[in-house]
């Protein structure tokens, strides 16, 4: 079955992400990580998080995909063997330094290239498998043709990212960052420039942004195309973002799998994954070169919605522990999304941790208690229905 791959910035996430249908998670440790704003993982939050996923039957790969200056070097055979023993599933990577040495220390991990490579033909792929690798990431920037060609040429587990953020550059590869903020883009330190929005005088605001990825109308065709692993972006998301797209696109991917997926049900998804984005988002380089319409150039704006209500502590005899996370009251229709169903319920009463009744919930992180016609299971989600 086709892998979903989800970022996980640190241990809960991670967590969520598996509960809600991942069947892999990647992200970094404090070094050699591209993505050094995320919370990133200490070694022993690395050993953590490989023995939980492999108690579930679940891989985890971590990224070693900066560009390596000579400074970097320094300790890298040594993080690099600490991860092999700890027995992570692969590492991610961009930098042929890395890859000579994990073959030379004989380790055992996979070795998946990066998209930092910007892999986008058979022989780049050819190139990277005879070096070593298992899998390659490839380049955002692959259109349907390229992607159908390199997996017809090449024996290689393929990857491709399905869903979140994209570079305005080649991806990782931009000086952007570096020039504005000396923040190097590909040592981890991307300053995100392109979303910046600058004053161009008499012609007003500008930005350089790329709407967001998503690959939601085409996941059939990849399934059968052959690719192996569909990444979602967002090592920095929330819990509730993590949650949510993990879980549409797994359950996208069951339904082709066994022959139910309908076209009503795509149109759900769709409004599920933009109700928790907060850019628009298209396929981007798939079916066509990119436009005027997949790009942000003036009056951008990314609205966060309150739609995330809480989180389920408990359940016990009709009755719900949450954990508020946005504003709702009694008489208010709501849903309890888990990683298998979804129910709707009228909000009939809430009362306090200390059984006070009131009528609506509006303090931050505060402990409830709800009655809800159904059961619910610790950590299914309260949010504004979807329909």
């Amino acid at each position: 079955m086709t892998e979903i791959l989800s970022p996980a910035g640190d241990i809960e996430r991670l967590k969520w992400a598996f509960r809600y249908g991942a069947d892999a998670v990647y992200f970094g440790g404090y070094n050699y990580s591209l993505r050094a704003n995320a919370t990133n993982y200490s070694i022993e939050e690395i050993k953590e998080a490989a023995e939980y996923a492999h108690s579930l039957g679940k891989r985890v790969y971590v990224t070693v995909n900066i560009l390596m200056h000579n400074e970097d070097l320094e300790g890298l055979d040594e993080y690099l063997e600490t991860l092999s023993n700890i027995g992570i599933d692969a590492y991610i990577v961009s930098d042929a330094s890395v890859i000579k040495r994990i073959k030379e220390l004989k380790l055992k991990p996979e070795i998946h290239i990066s998209t930092q490579e910007s892999s986008v033909n058979r022989e780049t792929v050819k190139f990277w498998k005879s070096l070593g690798a298992t899998r390659v990431v490839l380049g955002r920037e692959c259109s349907k043709e390229d992607i159908k060609d390199i997996k017809e040429n090449v024996d290689i587990e393929l990857e491709m990212f399905i869903h979140g953020a994209m570079c305005t550059s080649y991806s990782g590869r931009c000086v952007l960052s570096n020039y504005v903020t000396y923040r190097d883009s590909n040592r981890g330190g991307c300053s995100q420039v392109c979303r910046f929005t600058f004053d161009m005088d008499e012609y007003g605001d500008y930005q350089i942004c790329s709407k967001d990825l998503s690959m939601i109308d085409y996941i059939k065709e990849l399934v059968e195309i052959g690719i192996d692993s569909l990444k979602i972006e967002g090592r920095m998301r929330s819990l509730y973002y993590i949650a949510t797209v993990v879980n549409a696109y797994k359950t996208i991917v069951t339904k082709i799998n066994d022959n139910t997926l309908t076209q009503s049900d795509i149109e759900y998804y769709k409004k599920v994954i933009n109700r928790v984005s907060n850019r628009e988002n298209t396929p981007q380089f798939y079916n066509k070169e990119p436009g005027v319409n997949e790009q942000y150039y003036s009056g951008r704006e990314e609205v966060t919605n309150q739609d995330f209500l809480g989180i389920v502590l408990g359940y016990e005899e009709g009755v719900m522990t949450i954990e508020q996370r946005n504003y709702f009251k009694v008489g208010d229709e709501v849903q309890v999304f888990g990683p298998n169903s979804i129910k709707n319920f009228k909000v009939e009463s809430i009362k306090t941790e200390d059984n006070i009744e009131v009528e609506d919930a509006k303090h931050p992180q505060e402990i409830l208690k709800i009655k809800v016609p159904f059961e619910v299971q610790k950590n299914d989600i309260l949010r504004v229905p979807i329909y």
